[in-house]
């Protein structure tokens, strides 16, 4: 990466790697929990964070966002190979946005704002659904729950 996104993804890395470790404590009987009527199963929460996260960068590149796409799946081993597909692709897309893709303003939901802007409420809307995720593991019955973030040197 030589386009000064490299702390950006790295810092991303440093979140979406938690992910893998929040779903190695999930099993079959628990994809479709919800801990409330009407809210997301875990595993379309799991799905929902890699996808929109990977919306928001092939938007910001693009000049505009698309829906993102949806994901079939049946076990928690489907949902792992989802998650690692989007975080590979997610991760090359970071790559290679270009300073002026940055810079460029995108209409999304009624707000015109930069490509800045987009990317860094990707992150943060992928740690806000992350912290739920962690709420629905330890409802599930985890007692330990990894760290809301890996150290650079676990990457």
């Amino acid at each position: 990466m030589s386009n000064g996104m490299e702390g950006a993804v790295n810092g991303w890395l440093q979140h979406r790697m938690v992910l893998d470790d929040l779903l190695a404590l999930v099993d079959d009987t628990n994809v479709d929990y919800r801990p409330w009527d009407g809210a997301m199963s875990l595993g379309e929460l799991a799905i929902h964070i890699v996808t929109s996260t990977h919306m928001f960068v092939k938007g910001i590149k693009k000049g505009e966002f698309d829906m993102p796409p949806t994901e079939n799946y049946k076990t928690i081993n489907d949902i792992r190979t989802i998650v690692q597909r989007y975080t590979e692709e997610t991760k090359e897309e970071m790559s290679t946005i270009f300073t002026y893709q940055m810079k460029g303003y995108i209409l999304f939901n009624k707000v015109r704002a930069p490509g800045t802007y987009w990317f860094s409420n990707a992150i943060d809307h992928e740690i806000h659904h992350k912290g739920q995720l962690f709420t629905y593991v330890r409802m599930i019955g985890a007692k330990e729950v990894p760290n809301f973030i890996r150290q650079p040197d676990e990457i």
